[in-house]
């Protein structure tokens, strides 16, 4: 854990309780003296070093000790324009675009998209959250959905698509914003829309699974 998000931090008291006390306490074992970092949701590229005065069985106090600026961020910036899979496959993948540097993702409602799935933004902030906790990374991604592919492309014209047929992504090729299909891809009505953009395939002899497809293009890409 790099550091531990509380809502009173910058205060010159804090105390610990619950979940993140047991986390603290009795996973990590610290000790009364030791050094701990904190950072508020408010403020994130703030650390702030609280040292552990004593426990009670159920809380840990703390004193505050130091206080700099610490941002962690990719200096680039990747947006992912994501057509919709099932929310627990994007509950899976987005701690690990968090630690890959994502900075934002849109879920797209496309042709092939099953319309019942519901997007949980407050859940995906949670996991978001204990992501950044364990990585150091000071911003969780910015999230949000739209319509269709057409709305997408409207919004986003220097977007690259990645699809069967496309050429191969070359290694030194600088994107910003891709598009990545979800199970079974793109639908032939979409894929008229692509006629005026790049479009890319993933160099590998295997077919990619829509998360597979995400987390290997953000790789590759940042």
């Amino acid at each position: 854990m790099k550091f531990l998000l509380h809502n009173d931090v910058g205060t010159n008291e804090l105390s610990v309780s619950g979940d993140d006390y047991k986390y603290l306490i009795k996973v990590r074992r610290h000790k009364a003296g030791d050094l701990i970092a904190f950072r508020s949701r408010e403020r994130l590229g703030e650390e702030y070093r609280y040292r552990l005065e004593r426990t009670d069985g159920r809380n840990a106090y703390f004193s505050l000790q130091s206080h700099h600026s610490a941002p962690c961020e990719n200096e680039r910036r990747l947006h992912i324009g994501w057509c919709l899979v099932d929310p627990k496959t994007i509950e899976k993948t987005l701690p690990m675009l968090t630690e890959l540097g994502v900075h934002k993702i849109t879920f797209i409602h496309c042709r092939r998209s099953q319309q019942n799935f519901r997007l949980d933004f407050e859940r995906f902030e949670r996991i978001m959250e204990s992501s950044i906790m364990q990585c150091g990374r000071t911003s969780v991604i910015e999230l949000c959905e739209t319509p269709n592919v057409t709305t997408f492309l409207k919004n986003n014209p220097e977007s690259v698509i990645f699809d069967f047929g496309g050429e191969s992504l070359g290694r030194d090729e600088v994107i910003d914003t891709v598009v990545i299909g979800c199970e079974g891809g793109f639908d032939e009505s979409e894929r008229k829309l692509f006629s005026d953009y790049r479009v890319r395939l993933f160099p590998s002899p295997m077919i990619l699974r829509s998360e597979t497809a995400a987390v290997a293009i953000a790789s590759r890409l940042l």
